[in-house]
């Protein structure tokens, strides 16, 4: 019976373009600021200054780097020959217990030290021994540089949740490293923390082998690897050359795609400092950086263009301007021969002092298995003690769940009510609420009013009121209700709503930002916006990158539903509760925190912890980026929000927690 108001609309505002359109406005605002720092500088000494601003800025959005001062206990497991170099089967630890994988060539003949190329790959699931990766090895070795092709987490011998009982992999590349990059940032962490010290490792391999003169190391890499070369140029100034593939573009270029990123590449708060990728080149000027592209990319070939044309500039000032170049082939999202050959002959030249591009004869691939590195193919299980990030991501749990417990309760409890502030206040602008009712309607006995007010300029919120029609025209008591879905999920709340009701309640079923009938337009009926990389976390992966969330918003959603209540004729602002079901049911705990004048807040089938969500190897990602604040975990988690609402008097007794999100799945789906 509730079903018809389910899917109602609203009329007077086009509801559905509003999140697009405030985070797009929100992105260009940011890379104006950006775009405004770089054309302030007017000397290398700025230059200079913005590029250590890049550096330190990248590593707080990531999370800080692991230590390197670690033993790397590198290893050559073992050698194959090939036709005119010879590959070594490397396993190193760029953090101990952490087991990284790598194939170095070595061109046959060596007398002195000479460049070599970190080749980081993409999202190939047998990474380096891969025939695309491969080719690009080849290419280069036969161009007389040593190579290191490196295996990301999740990839080639790394697969992070290996089972060597079952030999199997449930989660390889893109959704190994989605599934634990999002479990990262509740820590205030990256999976590009992890990607970019591996990198940073294996240059300090390379750096103390014989064959290679440590002043003349470059880095390339594609896709993926093309993020984390883009990283490495960024924070490792020990990189001679660069040449990022299938990746540099910028942030304005990238919206109009419509497209989500993975997790290595999400910075939380990096365009926030003003950075874009264009600031990903002018980190290397004046060292020489050739931009690899694809003119029919899922990256628009404008934005490479746009990048280099800027940043021209910055090598000009050293007199080094055809330093910075752009090798642009006509051909899909991969690293083609022809980027190869380009590639090959740009380190050669700049690492080795002449140019060589090898003939297509040269290449010959060899068998894949005969490049492993492990006896079975895998470090998980035949390595004692092999660490996934997953298992990285426990143990800063740990720390931090630790250094939380050392402080007193008062200040634990202050220092976490202050970030929750900022985090949630964060660049909010206050706005009249200006509501007004957006139509009505019955339910059995009970009223229907709909709601719409401004949550912040260029976003409305949106509600359904309930309430006995027999006591219409009295000032009611109201509880404000936040659970997945809104309004679109009325029947699976209809006993709430009438038990409410029954109590002489407006049951006030809120629709913050993005939910129910403020969903953005979808490309298609059949599209599912809260999957993986659909229009949600989209929208999503933006605010990160503007030091926003989605659960901060949404949080804030809350409060000034509070506010509303306040100026409502209909609402007795002396009686004002919250109720949250569901993962949103933490938008209410937060918000609750926050305000004290709601006077309780019942949290029924919420999630027990984050923490606990982290130590769950398998979920469901769907709309999991709905409950991420970056870094909560450094301040607080949900079972301390119950306990400080508890200790005030102000949580109501609630049901059962939810254990685990989404135990067992594998989909995302």
């Amino acid at each position: 019976m509730y079903d018809k108001f389910e899917n109602v609309g609203i009329a007077h505002f086009d509801v559905k373009s509003q999140l697009p359109r405030w985070v797009y406005e929100a992105a260009m605002r940011a890379a104006k600021r950006g775009e405004e720092a770089r054309l302030a500088i007017k000397d290398r000494q700025t230059l200079e200054q913005r590029q250590l601003q890049i550096r330190e800025g990248l590593e707080r959005c990531i999370g800080g780097m692991p230590a390197s001062d670690t033993p790397l206990n590198a290893k050559v497991t073992g050698t194959v020959e090939g036709s005119g170099f010879r590959v070594d089967k490397v396993i190193f630890e760029p953090r101990p217990e952490v087991y990284a994988t790598a194939n170095v060539y070595i061109p046959d003949g060596i007398t002195e030290r000479r460049g070599a190329v970190l080749l980081l790959c993409g999202h190939r699931e047998q990474a380096k021994h891969c025939d695309e990766y491969q080719t690009v090895c080849h290419y280069l070795v036969h161009a007389g540089l040593v190579v290191m092709a490196l295996d990301p987490v999740g990839q080639g011998e790394r697969f992070g949740y290996y089972d060597p009982q079952t030999d199997q992999a449930p989660m390889t590349s893109v959704t190994e490293h989605e599934n634990v990059g999002r479990q990262c940032m509740p820590l205030g962490d990256s999976l590009a923390r992890y990607m970019l010290h591996d990198a940073m490792r294996a240059v300090d391999y390379l750096s103390v082998r014989p064959e290679v003169d440590p002043q003349r190391i470059g880095v390339t890499g594609h896709s993926g690897g093309g993020t984390q070369t883009s990283l490495l140029m960024m924070y490792d100034t020990r990189i001679a050359a660069a040449a990022p593939g299938g990746f540099i573009m910028n942030r304005p270029y990238f919206l109009l795609t419509g497209k989500a990123q993975d997790a290595e590449q999400k910075w939380p708060g990096f365009s926030a400092y003003g950075f874009d990728h264009e600031d990903i080149v002018l980190a290397m000027a004046p060292r020489p950086v050739m931009i690899l592209a694809t003119t029919y990319d899922s990256v628009p070939i404008e934005a490479p263009r746009h990048t280099v044309g800027v940043n021209r500039r910055f090598w000009d000032m050293f007199g080094r301007g055809e330093d910075l170049q752009l090798f642009e082939d006509e051909n899909v999202h991969r690293f083609t021969v022809p980027l190869a050959k380009a590639a090959a002959a740009f380190f050669s030249n700049y690492l080795n002092g002449s140019a060589v591009t090898p003939s297509e004869e040269q290449i010959e691939l060899i068998p894949s298995e005969q490049l492993l590195c492990t006896k079975s193919g895998q470090v998980i299980g035949e390595l004692a003690g092999a660490k996934s990030v997953f298992a990285e991501n426990v143990d800063r749990l740990a720390l931090f769940e630790g250094k939380r417990a050392a402080l007193g309760e008062e200040e634990r409890k202050s220092r976490a009510m202050a970030w929750l502030k900022r985090t949630v206040f964060y660049n909010r602008q206050l706005c009249d609420l200006n509501p007004r009712p957006s139509g009505g309607g019955e339910v059995g006995q009970l009223w229907v009013l709909r709601s719409i007010w401004w949550s912040q300029p260029g976003l409305l919120n949106h509600a359904l009121q309930f309430y006995d029609s027999r006591l219409h025209g009295q000032k009611l008591p109201v509880t404000i209700a936040v659970w997945d879905g809104g309004s679109s999920q009325l029947e699976a709340h209809a006993q709430w709503i009438e038990e409410t009701c029954a109590a002489g309640r407006i049951a006030f079923v809120l629709n913050p930002t993005g939910i129910g009938p403020l969903l953005p337009h979808l490309n298609s009926p059949t599209d599912r916006p809260f999957k993986r990389f659909g229009i949600i976390d989209r929208h999503t992966d933006e605010m990160m990158w503007l030091g926003d969330s989605m659960a901060a918003v949404r949080t804030y959603d809350v409060l000034r539903a509070v506010q509303l209540a306040f100026s409502l004729k209909n609402i007795d602002p002396s009686d004002i509760r919250l109720y949250g079901h569901g993962k949103y049911g933490m938008y209410a705990a937060l918000a609750a925190l926050l305000d004290p004048r709601a006077a309780s807040v019942r949290m029924d089938e919420c999630m027990n912890s984050i923490a606990d969500w982290i130590r769950e190897p398998f979920y469901d990602e769907t709309d999991s980026l709905s409950f991420i604040m970056p870094g909560m975990l450094r301040y607080l988690d949900l079972p301390d929000a119950r306990q400080w609402l508890d200790r005030d008097g102000r949580l109501e007794g609630t049901g059962s927690p939810v254990d685990r999100l989404g135990a067992n799945s594998h989909s995302a789906s």
